[in-house]
């Protein structure tokens, strides 16, 4: 439970559903498509942005939904809000086998960042930006295109990730992980894409040509199964259909 007290329950062990109570004027935020259920009185609006400043002018806002634009991401959110005065529950679904996680965002004040397609919801107030990466090599091979998303606010945020989640802590230290497999990390970690050995090991390792590289000191989350390596292996398995002579 946040600061904020947004009461939630996290449903399942592999497929895994969130539910969220709101109390009357409470909202959260989500990805489109994300909701599974709700119960009466609940409204909903998709809005351009993520609604964290209101006061905001049309240009600043524009800016924020240009980048969001170029991470590959919805232009808008879906708002949930429990008008009634009584309390209400709101359910989102995980999209693939993993687990759904709970991130308090006061523990990260220089923001969290996350790999694409991850952000499941949070509480209205948290702010969704864009986090260009620094370095090409990462921009080019690290299998998540140029830009990160970013997480920033004080309140509660949901993530998703594939397979089971380790939460590694570095004190100066120098993580490599497989593409992909990188949920999040905090601010003050350093992101980058090395080439995993010689030729042979490229051709041959099994392990890519690429691993991800995370340094410094902050919190990085893992997950196991990845959902481009979940694809490929489902692609791999599937029945060719014959080409018709």
């Amino acid at each position: 439970m946040s600061v904020q007290s947004l009461d939630y329950e996290i449903l399942g062990a592999e497929l895994q559903i969130l539910e969220i109570t709101l109390g009357p004027g409470q909202t959260v935020i989500a990805e489109a498509g994300c909701m599974n259920y709700m119960e009466a009185d609940i409204e909903f609006e998709s809005i351009l942005g993520d609604g964290s400043d209101s006061e905001a002018g049309f240009f600043s806002k524009m800016a924020t939904v240009g980048k969001r634009m170029l991470a590959g991401e919805s232009l808008f959110l879906t708002h949930f809000t429990n008008p009634s005065a009584n309390r209400r529950m709101v359910a989102f679904a995980a999209p693939y086998a993993g687990q759904i996680l709970a991130i308090d965002l006061v523990e990260y004040p220089e923001g969290l960042l996350c790999q694409r397609e991850s952000f499941l919801c949070a509480e209205l107030g948290t702010k969704l930006g864009i986090a260009f990466q620094k370095k090409l090599g990462a921009g080019l091979f690290g299998g998540e295109g140029f830009v990160l998303e970013k997480l920033e606010g004080a309140g509660l945020a949901f993530l998703h990730a594939g397979g089971h989640v380790v939460r590694k802590e570095l004190c100066g230290e120098t993580l490599r992980v497989d593409t992909g497999s990188v949920v999040a990390f905090s601010a003050g970690i350093e992101f980058d894409i090395q080439r995993t050995g010689g030729l042979k090991s490229m051709i041959f390792g099994g392990e890519g040509m690429f691993l991800t590289t995370l340094s410094g000191t902050g919190t990085v989350l893992l997950q196991s199964l990845p959902f481009n390596r979940l694809a490929r292996e489902i692609a791999a398995r599937l029945p060719q259909t014959p080409h018709a002579g």
